[in-house]
C-alpha cells in the first residue's frame, strides 16, 4: 500500500548544476595546491574544469564563496557542526572532557589519519588569507571554533585555571597543526610516526588532561 505521496526526483538540470560545481570545487582546489592561490585566476579554474568565467561566477560570485564552499566541505568530512553556539566536534570536547591519555590519544591518531585530506584545504585557506581580509576572517572563525572546542571540554571538566584555557587550547592546537604540516612537506612517509603521535599525546595530556606527570621515554641508539 502506498502513502500516496509522490516524491520526486531531482531534474537532470538540477544534477548537472551541482556536477558542474563540485567539479569548480575539485578544479580549484588542484590548482590552488600545484600553483598556490594568488596565482590561481578564475579563468585557470573555469578552463581547467572545461567552462567558462560566466558558469564559474553563477556557482561562485565571488572568490570568498568559493572558500567558504570549500570549507564547508572540509567540515562535512571532518562531521564538524556548523550552527553557531554549539560545539563543532562533539568528539574532540569528550576525548579533553574525559582528560584520560587513551582517549585524547584516539582523538590525535583519528585526527592523523585525515591529515592527508585536511591540510590542502587548510593551506589553500591560510594562503588566501594573507590577501584577503574576508578570507581572513574566515579562517580564523574556523580556528575560533576548534579552539572553542578545546575549551568547552575544559570548562566541562572543571580543568585548569579558566584564564589559562585558552592559551592551553590555542597551544595545543598549534602542534597538531605544525606536526600535520611537517608530515605531508615530508610527503607523509614518516618513519617515527609513532614516536612523534606519543609526544604530541604527551604534550596534549600536560596541556589539557588529567596526566600532568606524563613522560615519553626514547632510546637513543
Amino acid at each position: 500500500m502506498t502513502s500516496g505521496v509522490t516524491r520526486r526526483k531531482p531534474s537532470l538540470r538540477v544534477a548537472q548544476k551541482e556536477m558542474t560545481r563540485r567539479l569548480l570545487l575539485t578544479t580549484a582546489l588542484e590548482l590552488f595546491e600545484a600553483k598556490g592561490y594568488p596565482a590561481t585566476t578564475i579563468d585557470d579554474i573555469a578552463n581547467a574544469a572545461g567552462t567558462t568565467r560566466v558558469t564559474f561566477y553563477a556557482h561562485f560570485p565571488a572568490r570568498i564563496d568559493l572558500i567558504k564552499a570549500l570549507f564547508a566541505d572540509l567540515n562535512a568530512f571532518l562531521q564538524r557542526d556548523e550552527d553557531a553556539g554549539v560545539p563543532s566536534d562533539t568528539t574532540l570536547v569528550a576525548a579533553v572532557r574525559s582528560g584520560s591519555r587513551a582517549a585524547i590519544e584516539a582523538w590525535i591518531g583519528q585526527s592523523a589519519s585525515r591529515w592527508p585530506k585536511v591540510q590542502p584545504y587548510l593551506r589553500v585557506a591560510d594562503e588566501a588569507a594573507i590577501t584577503d581580509q574576508d578570507i581572513r576572517a574566515l579562517v580564523d572563525q574556523w580556528w575560533d571554533e576548534a579552539y572553542r572546542d578545546l575549551e568547552t571540554g575544559l570548562d566541562q571538566a572543571g580543568r585548569f585555571d579558566p584564564a589559562s584555557r585558552r592559551t592551553r587550547a590555542e597551544l595545543a592546537f598549534a602542534q597538531l597543526h605544525h606536526m600535520a604540516t611537517s608530515w605531508l612537506r615530508r610527503g607523509w612517509q614518516v618513519e617515527s610516526a609513532d614516536v612523534e603521535l606519543a609526544v604530541l599525546t604527551g604534550s596534549w595530556c600536560a596541556l589539557l588532561g588529567v596526566d600532568l606527570h606524563y613522560e615519553l621515554s626514547i632510546d637513543i641508539l
